[in-house]
């Protein structure tokens, strides 16, 4: 199966960064909405599948590895068919901006569009397809919703800013390992593995939390808009900066793409 060295994939940042910046206002907001969808997706097939599992008889760390083995469709969705995710774009763009192919600004631009699209596209898998079907209106899942959006906010600043940024870490690893593959087959197995490891470990993804966290409140949750978005989303979203700017995007353009 032939794959891309770690200077080739940077250098298909580039290209993917120039595209991903040249993108008009309008279709940055679509391709962020159904990105956030396609998570959506993963989380309400986590929740279905993680959750159902008897962690009584089972334990723990199989309901743990089953919610995260089943997420990462999300993220097969948002690659392979196409979307805009904000935080793979932490990584993929920053490369380009830092070889002067693409501006800060143009970044910037794509990160705010793309992320209010993400936004929007978890909330409505959320309400419509998460609470409005019914899928999640009885026990386990009932229970279970509540329960992930409550423990979300329960956390402290520095809690949620680590697990995020060892999520996106992971999760621009996995685009990483993707744009190597030139099949579907390679590209999924290069996103599954790393998806499944920080869902796992219960690290935190913003945009995943745009689905998780309402999800719940549209539940019953005892979680508040303000909880949501400054106690939960504030961090996560800095830290999910950090782990896929700095410590992918950043640093294999000057391990491998500075010449």
């Amino acid at each position: 199966m032939a794959f891309k060295t770690p200077k080739e994939i940077v250098t298909t940042t580039f290209n993917v960064c120039c595209a991903k910046v040249a993108l008009p206002p309008v279709k940055m907001l679509v391709l962020g909405f159904l990105a956030g969808a396609y998570i959506g997706f993963g989380g309400l097939l986590a929740i279905l599948v993680g959750r159902g599992v008897n962690t009584e008889t089972l334990g723990p760390g199989i309901s743990r590895f089953v919610f995260g083995a089943v997420f990462p469709v999300g993220l097969m969705l948002v690659v392979i068919a196409g979307s805009e995710l904000f935080t793979g774009n932490c990584g993929l763009i920053t490369p380009g901006c830092l070889a002067r192919r693409a501006t800060w600004v143009g970044l910037l631009r794509n990160w705010v569009l793309v992320y209010i699209g993400n936004f929007a596209g978890s909330l409505f898998l959320a309400y419509c397809l998460g609470y409005l079907t019914g899928l999640t209106s009885a026990d386990p899942y009932l229970s279970a919703t509540k329960a992930i959006a409550e423990s979300k906010v329960q956390l402290d600043f520095w809690q949620l800013f680590w697990r995020a940024v060892g999520c996106n870490w992971l999760v621009n690893l996995a685009i990483w390992l993707a744009l190597a593959s030139d099949d579907i087959a390679g590209k999924i197995l290069g996103i599954w593995f790393p998806i499944m490891a920080f869902v796992a470990m219960g690290f935190e993804h913003s945009v995943a939390n745009m689905f998780f966290i309402p999800l719940g409140m549209f539940n019953g949750a005892n979680v508040s808009w303000v909880q949501f978005l400054v106690g939960n989303l504030v961090p996560v979203t800095i830290g999910n900066i950090i782990g896929g700017a700095f410590l992918v995007g950043a640093v294999y353009w000057w391990l491998y793409g500075r010449d």
